[in-house]
């Protein structure tokens, strides 16, 4: 099957899924304001685990800090999906998201409705098998793995190319369910490392990367935010 053939196959799970969950008492999601100023409901949380990711830690989830948007989660969820096709072996894993309320998510300053996701960069060793970071207290669950402005960590080294079909795959699914991309952030260093990727025109052309130094560097993760229909805070 192509692959955009197997996009559409994905997308169309996603949605039936989204449909068993609301067909269960769950309310149609709705967020309000922004991300730095913003509440959240009907938030859903990710799961744990599926065939090619996980949460980055299961005190984090059970913290209640991996909740978003319906729509959010759906196009997160068939994009893994998809990945699962496009590259089999590669492994992800996602980071924090918010509160089921949303609003302030200390020590972040955005991810208040349900709209923002942290990725952490998939990763392979030096001998090219792909794994996944560590994560514990002692490096606060990967978010203080700190990555050289070629990609390497220990014994680790960035996949770009997986990180770039990430980047593509929640670019496509965004479009595909009524959804934008409204933010990319990543470490400035590892722009044109992406770029340099067979993937680097399309994210060139069509996804909008913060250009300005971040407040805290995204080695180790990226950032993105959505951009679906939110009311006014009340």
């Amino acid at each position: 099957m192509s692959k955009a053939g197997i996009l559409r196959v994905v997308v169309a799970l996603a949605a039936m899924c989204g449909a068993v969950t609301l067909a269960h008492g769950a309310t149609p999601g709705q967020c309000y304001g922004t991300v730095s100023n913003g509440k959240l409901e009907g938030a859903v949380k990710l799961p744990l685990a599926g065939s090619n990711f996980a949460a980055y830690s299961k005190l984090g989830a059970a913290a209640g800090r991996t909740y978003l948007h319906p729509k959010v989660a759906s196009v997160v969820l068939s994009t893994y999906a998809g990945l699962a096709q496009l590259m089999p072996r590669a492994r992800f894993v996602y980071g924090e998201t918010g509160f089921p309320e949303g609003g302030p998510f200390k020590p972040h300053k955005t991810h208040q409705n349900g709209s923002s996701v942290d990725f952490f960069v998939p990763v392979k060793t030096s001998a090219g098998t792909p794994t996944v970071l560590p994560s514990s207290w002692s490096n606060k669950f990967g978010y203080e793995s700190e990555f050289d402005a070629k990609g390497r960590f220990m014994h680790f080294q960035i996949d770009f190319d997986a990180y770039a079909e990430h980047l593509v795959q929640l670019h496509r699914n965004a479009q595909a369910q009524g959804a934008q991309i409204a933010l990319v952030i990543v470490d400035p260093a590892y722009l044109p490392l992406l770029f340099a990727t067979s993937r680097g025109a399309y994210l060139r052309d069509k996804l909008p990367f913060m250009r300005t130094k971040p407040w805290v560097r995204h080695d180790e993760h990226f950032h993105v935010d959505f951009s679906i229909p939110c009311k006014p805070l009340p």
